[in-house]
């Protein structure tokens, strides 16, 4: 595993500006990229994947001529990319961008990727092939809510800090007390972390609900507008798998419901939008905890502005 663990924390100023989907983060990416002499990092888990544009609301071409952006199109849909792969890639790109005599500005809705940034990683022990696919096997066979038990009585801490439906790291967890005989919460206990940004401003973009919940709609049907649909038939003709993880994400699980004939159009359409909701509210739930984050209307373009420069100031005087 690539884990950037040699070089010292970046020290130079750092942006980053979070929030949930649909809120306006990239059109204030974009201002504060050519205010502040900045090329855009991404910070989000769907938009490394390639083929998949509209559905992850990438950059457009126009979006990506004006600023350079990083981090988009990294891997195929049946490709592996965790967290430690993702740090290791943006703080790559974060030196290159300094170099260039340029600011790095981190821009996307996936907290998990900035914690990774922010507190350092977690090194797991190696899991044998066998553990893997004897869990994958039972998790067929059984169901997720059989398994979620199992780990609950080896592993409270863990089954309590993850959600029963999330299986990816249901079945980490389960793979790691099987192959070391020690719970995951145990080993993330024993060890030393340090963080690969040591100055960062956390700018949070936030919306009345209402107003949110608008936008999000207004995103869904620009999205099937655009031709999700299209781009969901494109990817299973190129041969990817509908049950790969990318290909489960929002969006795309819903327009493969659609055509496996679970769903007519209009409750596809409803259910992308309320699951798309949803997903926002659990991005705010994520970014709430962070006592952080300076949080912002989108219209409050001249207060995060002035926030900005403040904290450059700051940081040229330390």
């Amino acid at each position: 595993m690539n884990w950037p663990t040699t070089d010292a924390p970046i020290s130079e100023p750092i942006l980053v500006l979070l929030g949930p989907t649909a809120v306006g983060k990239t059109a204030l990416s974009l201002a504060l990229a050519e205010r502040f002499s900045c090329e855009i990092v991404g910070l989000d888990s769907m938009q490394i994947y390639r083929h998949m544009d509209i559905g992850t609301a990438k950059a457009t071409a126009e979006e990506r001529a004006r600023v350079p952006h990083h981090l988009l199109d990294v891997v195929a849909p049946d490709e592996e990319y965790h967290v430690a792969r993702y740090v290791a890639d943006a703080t790559r790109a974060c030196r290159e961008i300094i170099v260039r005599g340029n600011r790095p500005l981190l821009v996307g809705g996936t907290g998990l990727y900035l914690k990774g940034l922010l507190e350092g990683l977690f090194e797991l022990p190696a899991v044998p092939e066998a553990v893997r696919g004897s869990l994958r096997k039972r998790l067929a066979e059984e169901g997720r809510a059989a398994l979620f038990a199992e780990l609950s009585q080896c592993d409270p801490e863990s089954a309590r800090r993850i959600h029963p439906n999330d299986t990816h790291r249901l079945l980490r967890a389960l793979e790691i007390f099987q192959a070391t005989g020690r719970p995951w919460s145990e080993h993330l206990r024993e060890q030393q972390v340090r963080p690969f940004l040591s100055k960062v401003l956390q700018l949070g973009l936030i919306s009345e609900r209402d107003a949110l919940y608008e936008r999000i709609n207004l995103r869904v049907d620009q999205m099937l507008g655009f031709g999700l649909l299209a781009e969901v038939e494109k990817l299973l003709a190129l041969g990817y798998d509908p049950s790969l993880k990318a290909m489960q994400s929002i969006g795309y699980r819903h327009m493969l419901q659609f055509l496996q004939g679970q769903w007519d159009w209009d409750e596809t359409c409803f259910l992308l939008a309320r699951d798309t909701r949803r997903y926002a509210k659990r991005q705010m739930t994520w970014f709430g905890n962070d006592s952080n984050i300076r949080w912002f209307a989108p219209s409050d373009t001249a207060a995060i502005f002035a926030c900005v420069e403040a904290f450059l100031a700051g940081a040229k005087r330390e």
